[in-house]
């Protein structure tokens, strides 16, 4: 692998139909070229078919099924053995009826989509066992975690088909939300898109004191939120086109853990829900119906210093957030996202504030043409109990800007019509290491967004601190550790990191574009954590 940077001119997509009517294709060699890029060649999931989408369709409530009971994945907890705890897992293809009657191919983990819920403790060691039962290659990225670059699951560690993974690490975070999804190079759109993807739940003392809601499946509940493309057929379809390379893939239906008009009856108050936005591209805005409010307590890698009462939160792909609604008034509540039609501020202007400023207020920008989608229906139990959450939740001091020993710039940018993804003027290579990192320094990043659309800014092996955006403090959800951040158009974001330990001065990790497409199309880089 090579060292330094690398410039890589953008180079215009171009189009062309191809046998299909309809259908948009890019322009490769062959159709052999087309599918292994799109990550579908020979795969267990190969017959998803692919579609033209121009245009999304706006949609103002989706009831248009009979409500479903939510889904709510398996905990698996892995076992003790010689003082780790091992968890067991298998890729496999399989099959789901995202409309009922009509299955579509899909991959699961130990399941037919999606996974199970893994718990595990802070300070523990963990090892993963998993077994690759799909036809093409795959990765298992622990989303969020600081562990060595060989556990790491991105692109650099394949596992073949019919092979078996076995990393193995300390958990260092904070009790939080992760998750584990694919991140095969180039594939990691369609992989995700097809259920490679499931939540993470880690706990630890400072949280169990405070005496939160964390009965799992009872009053602490996951929502996988995302969107899918269903053809007139009733099938989950993956659309490959100018659009969806450069907007990501935005489809018009919501799946909350993969069901459809989800709702969820609880038999106890309060209520805490810990929302992932596992989409590829699509940004939302949550609320509750009604103007109510929620108290905010948790972002991507632990809790806020102190509850925040919020009207809506805006989360982009890959975020987390964790809120506690109130039951005990017995009514009936819904979840509901609000998402701009104009696919997250492409046209800048409005698109500004609700990615980035939505999160302090309404998280509404007033634009009428913005889609809005039932996510959960919930019904309380009568007997609900009123919320109760503590003032204090997590020792956290400001980020001290006079530790940064020195500043690291990263430039987001997009070609015309989504050609040249790239990240300082240069698109993904893996042979190339963008940046090397000592350890146990503290560095000051600044992200700046020279494009005409928002990106959600993920780095790898760190949680970080968001020290402001444009100069402006960082609204209540970024008040606390963050891996992933919404970086607005022309906008930069300004954040406060230490990787602690781990080095190792060939094999790299990721920083990217968390729209899967755009990581898939090039807006990634690679860094090694070196000795100091």
């Amino acid at each position: 692998m090579k060292g330094g940077r690398r410039s890589v001119a953008p180079v215009p997509p171009t189009q062309k139909q191809v046998n299909m009517p309809g259908i948009d294709r890019p322009d490769f060699k062959d159709r052999r070229d087309f599918m292994k890029s799109a990550g579908l060649a020979a795969t267990g999931f190969a017959a998803l078919p692919l579609v033209g989408c121009d245009t999304q369709s706006r949609v103002s409530l989706d009831q248009r099924g009979a409500s479903n009971p939510l889904a709510i994945p398996r905990l698996q907890a892995g076992t003790i053995e010689r003082g780790e705890r091992v968890f067991r897992l298998s890729l496999t293809p399989g099959e789901k009826e995202f409309v009922p009657g009509t299955p579509s191919p899909t991959i699961g983990i130990d399941a037919s989509y999606l996974g199970p819920t893994l718990e595990m403790r802070r300070g523990e060691q963990v090892r993963f066992h998993i077994d690759n039962k799909l036809a093409e290659d795959a990765t298992v990225h622990w989303h969020g975690f600081e562990l060595p670059a060989t556990a790491d699951g991105g692109p650099h560690q394949l596992v073949r088909p019919g092979e078996r993974w076995s990393p193995s690490f300390e958990i260092r975070q904070r009790a939080s939300l992760y998750w584990y999804h694919s991140h095969t190079h180039r594939r990691a759109g369609p992989q995700v898109y097809a259920g490679l993807a499931a939540p993470i739940y880690v706990r630890d003392e400072e949280e169990d004191r405070l005496d939160l809601p964390s009965r799992y499946g009872v009053d602490d509940i996951p929502l996988v939120v995302q969107d899918r493309v269903i053809d007139s057929s009733g099938r989950l379809v993956y659309p490959l086109n100018m659009h969806s390379r450069m907007m990501g893939v935005i489809g018009e239906r919501i799946y909350v853990n993969g069901t459809a008009n989800a709702v969820f009856d609880a038999t106890a108050g309060p209520l805490r829900l810990r929302l992932l936005n596992g989409s590829n591209a699509r940004f939302y805005t949550f609320s509750l119906e009604g103007d109510r409010p929620m108290q905010l307590i948790a972002s991507d890698g632990g809790l806020l210093a102190a509850p925040r009462e919020i009207r809506s939160l805006t989360l982009a792909p890959g975020e987390r957030a964790q809120v506690i609604v109130d039951l005990s008034e017995g009514r009936p509540l819904r979840l509901i996202a609000s998402s701009p039609a104009n696919a997250m501020g492409m046209m800048g202007g409005r698109g500004r504030g609700m990615m980035g400023g939505g999160m302090t207020g309404r998280g509404d920008s007033g634009d009428a043409s913005a889609d809005v989608f039932q996510i959960l229906d919930i019904r309380p139990a009568s007997s609900a109990q009123r919320i109760r959450v503590p003032t204090q939740l997590a020792s956290l001091a400001p980020p001290d800007l006079s530790s940064a020993v020195r500043t690291r710039r990263f430039v987001l940018d997009m070609g015309m019509m989504g050609g040249g993804m790239s990240i300082n003027g240069a698109a993904m290579d893996m042979d190339v290491i963008n940046e090397r990192v000592p350890v146990g320094q503290w560095e000051i990043w600044e992200i700046a967004n020279a494009s005409m659309m928002a990106h959600p800014f993920h780095i790898h092996n760190v949680q970080f601190r968001v020290i402001d955006r444009d100069g402006r403090a960082p609204p209540p959800l970024e008040t606390s550790l963050k891996d992933t951040v919404i970086v607005n158009p022309r906008e930069q974001v300004r954040l406060l990191l230490r990787f602690e330990e781990h080095t190792d001065p060939d094999l790299p990790y990721m920083y990217h574009c968390h729209i899967l497409e755009h990581e898939d199309a090039g807006m990634m880089g690679q860094f090694v954590v070196v000795k100091s």
